[in-house]
């Protein structure tokens, strides 16, 4: 795509003060780093960082049957979720492949807000209104709608200065509508970063005023935009999984490790029964992490062998895990039992190089 041909959101201008390095990414103009990817990690897992994720898009589903479309929809159970609490879900084909994983909020019974991939948002909404828009109305809210994603131990108290909702009765994955600087945002006790943060919805034209007043009120306890690139090496290291590595239309949720978000006590969604068959014959590749024994980088797409070289399967996501000190990656490898403190071998380079497999996530917060 053509430089001119991307979309930027309301914060392009701001990124460009703040010096940040914009790079295409699913069709928008977006900052990958500011400071640095490695600084601008660290400083979410110690402080916090802000990032716009304004080109997530956002779709309602409402109307007297929106929970029995959602719940057509999704693989996980919206019915057993309240008011203001926000369920992640795959979003699966009748294949059981994923046509995105997203995360559904719940402003009652007859209106959902669904989050998904921005690279997806025009293949989703399509999805969404060929198989649930006789039952529901499905409307695209992306081009109003902006997102900031305030991240780190200390994002509740950067942002209880702006806001005069309790955050602390806000628990993780629920939500709340308030006003952030005297801005009505949707509150959302969530993120992509493996710390504890909020999402926090907003109009695109005041999108600009929130972002200033968020890092000002964080600059005395070190809060940093964060770009791409921190989100990519935080998700990685909470073994997080991001669409077109971990999951696809090739990957299930069962061979993604997302069981528990499969619910097959439900009465019926879209791909059940190639799910529940899946299951019950076993999946025919798992996802897996591993840290690299030698020295080097795994990458998306390298091959992955066992010891005596045959080959296993391949990375899903790599990277150096900046709050590890290690090489890390996530990939598939055939089922065959293989277990954490196996080794096995990563193609890097036209070099087999040793590697271990470890128990995910590789990084947790401290509670």
């Amino acid at each position: 795509m053509h430089k001119k041909d991307l979309q930027r959101t309301p914060l392009y201008d701001i990124h460009r003060r703040y010096k940040a390095k914009m790079v295409p990414f699913a069709g928008w103009e977006m900052p990958v780093q500011y400071s640095g990817i490695i600084d601008e990690h660290k400083t979410v897992r110690t402080a916090a960082g802000l990032f716009d994720v304004s080109h997530m898009g956002e779709i309602f589903i409402t109307g007297e049957k929106a929970l029995e479309a959602v719940q057509l929809l999704i693989t996980n159970d919206a019915a057993k979720v309240d008011v203001n609490q926000a369920l992640y879900s795959p979003m699966c084909y009748e294949d059981g492949g994923v046509v995105d994983d997203l995360l559904v909020y719940k402003f009652s019974d007859r209106q959902f807000m669904l989050v998904v991939n921005a690279a997806n948002r025009e293949k989703d909404l399509q999805w969404m209104r060929e198989r649930v828009g006789s039952l529901a109305e499905v409307e695209d809210r992306s081009g109003e709608t902006s997102l900031l994603a305030l991240q780190g131990p200390l994002a509740q108290t950067i942002l209880q200065k702006l806001t005069p909702v309790d955050l602390d009765t806000l628990k993780y994955f629920w939500f709340t509508e308030g006003r952030v600087n005297g801005i009505d945002c949707v509150i959302s006790r969530t993120g992509y970063t493996g710390e504890d943060g909020f999402e926090l919805f907003v109009s695109g034209e005041q999108v600009v005023e929130l972002w200033e007043a968020l890092m000002t009120a964080g600059k005395e306890l070190g809060l940093k935009p964060a770009g791409l690139g921190a989100r990519d090496t935080l998700r990685l290291e909470a073994s997080l999984p991001l669409y077109g590595h971990e999951l696809s239309a090739e990957i299930s949720p069962l061979q993604a490790g997302l069981k528990r978000f499969v619910k097959f006590d439900k009465e019926t969604f879209i791909g059940k029964e190639a799910l529940l068959k899946e299951y019950e014959e076993g999946v025919s590749q798992k996802l897996v992490g591993f840290e690299m024994v030698d020295r080097g980088i795994p990458r998306s797409r390298y091959l992955l062998f066992d010891i005596d070289g045959n080959e296993l399967g391949i990375v899903s996501s790599g990277s150096f895990a900046p709050s590890l000190n290690k090489n890390i990656g996530l990939g598939f490898i055939k089922n065959i039992g293989m277990q954490p403190g196996d080794e096995l071998m990563v193609g890097i380079r036209g070099k087999h190089l040793k590697a271990r497999l470890v128990k995910r996530p590789f990084y947790a917060r401290k509670k």
